[in-house]
């Protein structure tokens, strides 16, 4: 089963639950999708060298040493 066939039937699912049965559904999927999120993260976190690099984009945008995107946008 393809990836939207499997939202269009959580969406029918969905459509035939009770006010209270929809309300647990929607946070479990809230829960999933900040878990997805969380685990994101995670991984950039364990990335080699991610830190590091993050550490100096930020040491970059207090010192202004970058260029505006709209400035990037005219020029490409």
């Amino acid at each position: 089963m393809s990836t939207a066939e499997m939202r269009e039937q959580v969406k029918d699912y969905v459509d035939l639950l009770s006010a209270e049965k929809l309300l647990v559904a929607a946070d479990f999927l809230a829960y999933l999708a900040d878990k997805e999120e969380i685990d994101a993260t995670e991984e950039l976190l364990n990335t080699e060298g991610f830190r590091e690099a993050f550490r100096k984009g930020q040491k970059s945008i207090e010192q202004g040493k970058v260029t505006p995107v709209e400035q990037l946008k005219r020029k490409y």
